[in-house]
Order: C-alpha cells, then structure tokens, then sequence
C-alpha cells in the first residue's frame, strides 16, 4: 500500500510541478549592424566597449595564439562588421567615426581609415581594414585607437552595445 501511495504522489507531483515553457522566436525585423569582436570580448576597465591588445579571429574570442597590435608587427589587421537580421538585396554602406580616447595619430601610428564600410548585398558580414604602422621609435606607453560605427544606408540600425572598439597598440 506504502509503495502505492508512494507511487501516486510521484505521477501527481510530476503532473503538477511539469510546465510547458513556450520558447519565443526572437526575429529581427529592422537590421541591426556591430563590430563582431565586440560581442566576444569584456569591456575595458571602466567602459562600455571592449579594448583589444590582440586581433581576434572570425566568431571568437581573442586569445594569446592571435597577433598582437604592436609597432613591433606592422600591417593590416582585419576585424568584421556584423550585420544581424535578414540580408538586404543591395550595398549598405555604415559609416566608421573615431571615438573619444583614441591617443593614436593617424600617419603615425595608423594609415589613414576609410569613412565607410561596406557590406555587400546578400551579405551579413563586412571587413574593416585598419593598417598599424611602426613610427619607429619605442615608448613605454600604448596607444589608443577607439572606433565607433554611425549610421548607414538601407536605414540599417547600428547596435547600441556593439557599435564601438578600442584597439591598445603597443609602442615597446
């Protein structure tokens, strides 16, 4: 009888404490566009946007296998641009702005960086080419180099919470 009721009281509580949880399909109907390192990385001390000292790969976090920014390893580190939610029939051009805090000099420290990124049509990703250059002599501190995207064509929306990088470039 014990095994019974011991029986009973478990399909009840089953049945009572079971629930149905309904999963509601997020779908973005307006796009929405963000760096993608910025969606893998913490933020900076103190900032709303993270500070990378090492170029990422595609879709992941930065780790101490990728390059670093440094004067030390010139050249042109590529960081993709995200574009969330259906893909567009034509070019949607966002534009790239420099943040506050950026200590870099461009010609210096950089080559100069194109106004716009594009993202091509039927496309969800665009590419940002950013040269780092040697100015040839050696500082104790780094550099800063804050990248902001704003606005853009198709009436594209840029991402509040991704829309801003910090690139730490070593000067040692």
């Amino acid at each position: 009888m014990k095994r019974l009721q011991s029986f009973i009281i478990a399909i009840l509580a089953i049945t009572l404490f079971d629930s149905c949880i309904k999963n509601e399909l997020t779908v973005f109907t307006t796009p929405v566009v963000e760096f993608d390192a910025a969606s893998w990385n913490a933020n900076g001390a103190g900032l709303t946007y993270p500070i990378l000292t090492r170029v990422p790969g595609y879709g992941r976090a930065a780790s101490t296998a990728d390059p670093s920014l440094t004067r030390l390893s010139p050249g042109v580190k590529k960081f993709r641009i995200n574009l969330v939610g259906a893909q567009l029939a034509t070019d949607t051009d966002v534009f790239l702005l420099l943040g506050a805090g950026t200590t870099a000099v461009a010609g210096r420290h950089y080559a100069a960086l194109p106004a716009t990124i594009k993202i091509p049509a039927k496309s969800s990703f665009g590419e940002l080419s950013v040269e780092i250059l040697n100015p040839g002599t050696s500082s104790a501190t780094a550099v800063d180099l804050n990248l902001t995207l704003s606005g853009g064509s198709n009436n594209v929306k840029i991402s509040e919470n991704y829309k801003t990088i910090g690139l730490r470039i070593s000067q040692l």
